[in-house]
């Protein structure tokens, strides 16, 4: 067995069992072992795993290791994260078509762009906005958005690639506003229901929209845009048709979750250093593609509604376009933006903290605001 597999074995079997015994930050260690029985038992917190496969044994210890926020104090909005099993490293990315890499949450490390040349099928001089990337079979898939400040026309694209640091090849345009029918057409957020369809929820502050994809991910499960847009399904925030409006949403994020699933949205002003009043708020459905409602049971369908989770405070301003995410040990946490008050120039940061679940299924961030003294961070696995 290369060590490759066995890091794939360790980090599966490791979770599931820590998931099973309630573990949660502290360190713990686990042997796994591989021999030529199918033999799999689970005693106690210190397991061994036998697997049929040529003999091979591989340590690995999970871990938290302290976090301040930000995590990483340069400009990095609009993030998105993965973890790859192969190289046992959590990727994150932002607008622009950054990536960064880490093992524990704390050490990051910048990786090349995704894209040398940005892609050139949208309005010229377009940037490349809030990346969502997620692991869909044996490949990576990342949603993008093409647009400017202003623009009439943005739309929302498709890449792919072996791994989360690349090579990424993109494969084009899914959708335009036009054609679809949503003025605005950023912000892509991607889920995989329980059904095993898989939808899109995108949409910035004109309305959010959630559309089928394709089993892969790479297409319209309807095929076109115009056709798509005569399916497309009405989530959050008011019609399109009508103005942009600063009480409404953008940020879209799918998270299933005991029997739910949760929508987060941010809204407020994104961009306005030390002013910006982004912020997060929530909202539940039984079913994938709604309806939404809040925790006082108000349809997402209007402004200035949706449970608040995250807000701004003394440290940080504009906490907002987050991304979920569960660790090693199945605790969730969310990735997210904000200004630093002490110092704006830096741009909108990289900042995460843990949500909590409450008895009613509802989730909450400590204090409801980005987290400022140091803390245990998302559990991870050390090998060797």
């Amino acid at each position: 067995m290369t060590l490759v597999k066995n890091q794939v074995r360790i980090i599966f079997m490791g979770s599931l069992l820590l998931m099973m015994a309630g573990c949660a930050s502290e360190v713990t260690s686990m042997e796994i072992s591989t021999t030529n029985s199918e033999e799999v038992t689970s005693t106690d917190m210190s397991t061994t795993i036998s697997i049929a496969e040529e003999s091979s044994e591989v340590s690995a210890t999970l871990r938290t290791s302290t976090y301040t926020n930000p995590i990483y104090e340069y400009d990095f909005p609009d993030p998105s994260i993965v973890f790859d099993e192969r190289t046992n490293q959590y990727f994150a990315f932002a607008t622009h078509g950054q990536i960064l890499s880490s093992p524990d949450f704390v050490t990051w490390t910048k990786q090349n762009y995704a894209f040398t040349t940005i892609p050139q099928w949208g309005t010229t001089n377009a940037g490349l906005w809030a990346p969502h990337v997620m692991r869909i079979g044996e490949q990576y898939v990342m949603y993008y958005s093409l647009s400017t400040w202003g623009d009439s026309n943005p739309g929302i694209g498709v890449a792919r690639a072996p791994r989360p640091n690349g090579p990424w090849v993109d494969q084009g345009e899914l959708f335009r506003s036009l054609d679809i029918g949503v003025n605005n057409s950023i912000d892509p957020g991607v889920f995989i229901a329980e059904t095993g369809k898989v939808f899109m929820v995108w949409g910035s502050m004109r309305g959010n929209y959630i559309v089928e994809l394709t089993s892969d991910g790479l297409s319209l499960k309807d095929g076109s845009a115009t056709t798509a847009a005569t399916t497309k399904i009405h989530v959050a925030g008011l019609d399109t048709s009508t103005d942009w409006n600063v009480g409404t949403y953008e940020g879209s994020y799918v998270q299933f979750h005991d029997g739910y699933y949760y929508l987060f949205l941010s809204s407020g002003t994104c961009c306005e250093g030390n002013t910006s009043s982004y912020h997060v708020v929530v909202a539940r459905s039984e079913f994938a593609t709604g309806p939404y409602v809040d925790r006082n049971g108000h349809s997402m369908k209007a402004a200035n509604v949706g449970t608040p989770i995250l807000e701004r405070n003394d440290s940080f301003a504009g906490p907002g376009h987050n991304a979920i995410f569960q660790d090693m040990a199945g605790d969730t946490w969310m990735l997210y933006h904000g200004y630093m008050t002490s110092n704006p120039a830096r741009g909108r940061v990289l900042l995460v903290d843990k949500i909590n679940w409450g008895d009613d299924g509802w989730p909450s961030i400590h204090g409801g605001t980005p987290s400022t003294t140091p803390l245990q961070g998302p559990a991870y696995w050390q090998l060797p």
